[in-house]
């Protein structure tokens, strides 16, 4: 399932990039800081839900999701890089967890278990004192 995000939800702001650059770096915006508000976006809810239960340190509290992007020098291929890595966080969760289904070990594993178990035993067997 393909799900797009629609530009008018994300917001850009230009910012100075970190890092070496010598005086470009002093004077020119190139980075890119892109927020999205999961809640107020028109994802599905399912979706939302599983993108606010991410583990991910660039969800704060509020549920607004910030990629910044500094890679090059360039502030259309920052915002282009901010886009993509927007779009494939949702295609991550785009798609719901299929459940797990326990199921039971088969007789022959179970056996090759006990038969490890019986070789591994008379190994340590055989480690002790010896009786003359």
């Amino acid at each position: 399932m393909k799900l797009v995000v629609p530009e008018h939800e994300v917001e850009f702001s230009a910012i100075r990039a970190q890092g070496a650059g010598g005086q470009n770096v002093n004077k020119v915006s190139s980075a890119v800081h892109l927020r999205f508000d999961i809640r107020a976006s028109s994802l599905p809810e399912a979706v939302k839900e599983r993108l606010l239960a991410l583990r991910d340190s660039r969800i704060n509290q509020d549920g607004v999701l910030v990629i910044k992007a500094q890679t090059t020098r360039s502030q259309d291929h920052n915002r282009a890089d901010a886009l993509q890595r927007l779009h494939d966080l949702v295609d991550s969760v785009a798609t719901p967890p299929r459940k797990r289904r326990p199921t039971k070990p088969t007789l022959a594993s179970r056996l090759r278990r006990l038969e490890g178990k019986a070789v591994r035993a008379q190994v340590k067997a055989g480690r002790g004192k010896v009786d003359e």
